[in-house]
Formats: C-alpha cells, structure tokens, sequence
C-alpha cells in the first residue's frame, strides 16, 4: 500500500466514526412530539417586557440565539 491509499482509509474511519457518534447526539437533540415547548428564560430582555410562549400563540416569532465568543 501506498501512503496516499493509507491516508484515505484513515480518513475514511475518522468519518465514519464522526457520523456514528454525531448521528447519536442529532438522534437526542430532537424535539419530542407531543410535548409543550418550555417557557423562554434569560436575558436582559430588550425592547420589551419578558415574553411568554402564550403570549406569542399564533404570531409569527424568529428567535436568534447568539453568544461572545
């Protein structure tokens, strides 16, 4: 075997490996059905008094998650 086809096959498991262990952690971030979103905490809330999930029924909401980093 040459390096070149001992690089891929390196990768090929690397990649396979990574599909293996992120594909559990997708399978648990999903949301389960059935079940009410929780409430929106945090803050500092700007523009606005704290807002909750039955306030917003039947509205229109785009939330942005950011952070410093």
């Amino acid at each position: 075997m040459n390096e070149q086809t001992v690089r891929r096959g390196l990768l090929a498991i690397l990649v396979a490996g990574l599909v293996v262990a992120g594909g559990g952690w997708l399978v648990a971030a999903q949301p389960q059905t059935g079940q009410a979103a929780p409430d929106i905490t945090g803050g500092p809330w700007i523009n606005s008094d704290p807002l909750t999930l039955a306030g917003l029924r039947g509205r229109v909401v785009l939330v942005e998650f950011w952070t410093y980093g």
